[in-house]
Order: C-alpha cells, then structure tokens, then sequence
C-alpha cells in the first residue's frame, strides 16, 4: 500500500489479527520469568536446570521455524496461524498445573515436555504472523512489522505484571490458567476476524533456503538477531535470583521485568518508520548493538564497574536495553527481507515465510543460548561476572557490522565509478540499456538510490 493511503478493512482486520498472535506469544515468552525459577527452586532444581527448561522452548523454535517457513504455502498461513495460538494457550494452562506434580525429576521432565510442545504452537503462529504482514503491506514493510511489535511488548509487559498480580492472589497456578485462558479467547477472535488470504499456487522451494542463508548481508543479520534474543534471554532465566536480594514483593518484580519490553514497545514504530523512510538499517543495528553493551554493563554492574548492585542501575540498565532490542530485531527483519529480494528471492509469500522462519529461528537460538548459558554461569562466577558472556560477544558484532558497512562503502564507490563510465559510454555510443543485479552490476536510477550512504 502506498504512503498515505489509508488501510483497507481486509488490512484492519488483519492488524488487529496479527497484534492478537504477537500479544499472546510474547504473554508465553515472558509470564514464566518472575514465577519459575523460585518455584523449580523449590522442586529441587538448580539454575542450570531450570535455565535449561527456558532455553529448549527456544531450541525447538529454531529447528522448527525454518521449516514451518518452508511449508507454509503449502500447509496455508491463516491455518498455521489459528493452530499455533491454540497450542501454546493450552500448553500455558498446562504449565501452570506442574505445581502440583511432586518429586524433582518428573517436574523438571514434564516442563521440557510442555515447553517443547508451547514452542511448537508459538513459532507456528509468529512465523505465519511475520509472513502475513509482509504479504499483506508491502510498501510499509518495516513501519507495520514494528507497529505489531508494540502488541508484542505489551504481552511482554502484560506477562509478568498482570501475573505478579494473579501470583499474589492465587499462587503459582493462577497466572498461567488466567492468561492461558486469554490466549485461547485470542486464537477464537483471531479465527473469526482474520480474512482469507489468497497466496496463490504453490511454489517449489526447493533450495531457496540455502540460497538466503548465501547472502552476506542476511548472515550478519542473522547473527545481530542470535546476539539480541540472547541479551533477552540471559535476563529471563537469572534476572530475578539476581534481583532477590532486594525482596522485592510480586507485583514490584514483575514491574522490574517489563522495564526492557516496554521501552521496546514505544520505540520499535519509530525505529521501523527510520527503516521506510530509507536510513540504512544496519546503521540502525550498529547503534542498538552499543546500547545493549552499555546496558549489561550497568544490570550487573559488570566487574569492571567497581560499585556494589544496585536497584536504580539496573533499572536504568533495563530502559537502555530495550532502546537496544528496538535498534536491532526491527532492522534485522527489513534489512534480511530487502537483502533476500535483492539477492534474487522473489517478492512473494515463499521468501517472506523463509524470512520469517529464519527470523524467528535466528531470534529463537539467541534465547536458547542465553538462558542456557546464564544458568551455568550464574551457578559458577555469578550474575556480575556472567554478563561479561553478552557484552564481549555484543562487541563482536558490532565490529562485524561496522566493518561490513565499511566494506559496503568501498562497493558503493566502486559501483558509482562503473555506473559514471558506463554513462559516458551512453553518451558516445548513442543510448546503453543499464540493468542492476544488486550492488555488484551498474545499477539503474531508481536502485542507484536504494545504495546504502
């Protein structure tokens, strides 16, 4: 839809469809955060253990992702969409119910088994949602892919506050049955209000998945994206034994963990409106990877930081860090998005559901890493020395980013030099045809101007 038009019903219904799937899987990622650790803590469980439960949701995310991106056309995106939210709201009730399942081994066992299944349904559902959208606006790609986002941080921020809330009342049960409940309400409404998607016929994909991950610039995406969801999820599974000596009361510790989602919710439709109106994204990645290492060098304090911890730090380091994630997962979808087409993928519904299933698997490796690496390094040098994990490795790829614009910028002169000699050509010879085939061929007027500054 071009800029300036207002959306369509179809596209209404569609937003409000879509922001559903984004607001109940981010209630799924984050409710357990504030709740499990003390209560597998109870069972028996160390760190390392109940790290783990959170890290194998996002395992299972990023082997399934990719192929459920791959198949979508063929399984249909509105079914894969319906089914999934339907999964992940009853495998959150059944969460909710492992209180009652005594004995530390058969609790640690069936919270890996209804985490692997709750991936299952939530990376149907994002997968399909990510495809939709891109299908649905495609002038406004990254405007309204960051616009979603915000329902995605208000599940992030309804999770653990509106659950310290049901956790004060009821205990460890209610918060899951409650919002478990809402999440199968969301999949009815969205089953109901979502239109048909003509997608057209299937298409053979045979090898386009290994022709995306060829590309260079998707690489580095992927790569900013595994950085990213490991920052998150290193908070997820240590943030709250970290904060414990504070005893903070329910309400207050959910209200500490919806500090980064929220941020994250304000500032990712700004940062998708900077990413349409044509600022280079990785520029946008390279800013978001500075903000999240200047965070955790705050949260902990890192043990470079000689103060004590302290509450209104990590605060502080919290707000930084969801200007951080808004800098880098919005960018890396339009960025990985433009890249493929560029690349030669089709602009159609099977590369925006290989994008998207790379996305999410890119996103889903990150938390598994975190969470899965927090736990070890939270039992063996602590929280302030663990942090040291995600900035070294954030330094990483910032220098990555930053050098691959430097490389880029060398491309660009070398491509302005060819297309100005083939322009005096023109001029000598009469009239020359010049045909772009990315950045490395002459390019014509109208992608001349798409070449990153």
């Amino acid at each position: 839809m071009p800029q300036g038009e207002s959306f369509t019903r179809r596209q209404w219904y569609t937003l409000i469809s879509i922001g559903c799937v984004h607001f109940t899987s981010a209630i799924c990622v984050s409710l357990q955060a504030p709740f499990y650790p003390l209560e597998a803590e109870n069972k028996g469980s160390t760190a390392s253990e109940y790290g783990l439960v959170f890290g194998i949701f996002e395992l299972v995310s990023f082997i399934s992702s990719p192929i459920l991106g791959k198949y979508m056309n063929a399984v249909g995106a509105k079914l894969l969409l319906n089914s999934g939210v339907c999964l992940a709201a009853v495998c959150a009730i059944l969460f909710g119910l492992l209180a009652f399942v005594q004995g530390h081994v058969p609790f640690i066992a069936l919270s890996f088994v209804v985490r692997i299944a709750e991936a299952l349904g939530s990376s149907a559902a994002v997968t399909a949602a990510f495809s939709i959208t891109a299908m649905m606006f495609p002038h406004s790609v990254a405007t309204t892919f960051a616009t979603l986002e915000v329902f995605y941080g208000l599940g992030y921020i309804a999770g653990p506050s509106i659950g310290g809330v049901l956790y004060s009342l009821g205990g460890y049960v209610l918060p899951f049955v409650v919002m478990g409940s809402i999440t199968a309400l969301a999949g009815l409404l969205i089953y109901c209000i979502l239109p048909p998607l003509e997608i057209g016929e299937d298409v053979q994909q045979k090898g386009q998945l290994m022709k995306i991950l060829k590309v260079p610039a998707v690489v580095l995406d992927i790569i900013c994206i595994i950085g990213t969801s490991m920052s998150m999820g290193f908070n997820s599974s240590t943030l709250e034994p970290h904060l414990r000596e504070f005893k903070l009361p329910p309400f207050a510790l959910g209200f500490v963990f919806i500090i980064s989602g929220g941020i994250y919710a304000l500032t990712a439709p700004f940062v998708g409106r900077l990413c349409d109106k044509r600022i280079y994204p990785k520029k946008l990645m390279a800013v978001g990877n500075i903000l999240i290492i200047i965070s955790f060098s705050l949260i902990g304090p890192a043990p470079f930081i000689p103060v004590p911890t302290k509450l209104w730090l990590c605060i502080l380091g919290l707000i930084i860090h969801g200007f951080g994630i808004a800098c880098t997962l919005v960018p890396c979808f339009i960025d990985a998005l433009r890249s493929a087409v560029k690349w030669g993928m089709a602009d159609d519904l099977t590369t925006y559901g290989l994008v998207s299933g790379i996305w999410a698997a890119s996103f889903a490796l990150g938390d598994f890493i975190g969470p899965s690496v927090a736990g070890v390094l939270f039992d063996t040098v602590g929280f302030r020395t663990g942090t040291l994990f995600i900035i070294v490795f954030q330094i990483i790829v910032f220098t990555s980013v930053v050098s691959f614009l430097c490389w880029e910028r060398k491309t660009r002169v070398s491509v302005m030099a060819t297309w100005n000699h083939e322009e005096n050509k023109a001029d000598l010879l009469g009239s020359v045809k010049i045909v772009s085939n990315g950045y490395g061929a002459v390019p014509t007027t109208e992608e001349r101007a798409e070449i990153p500054s």
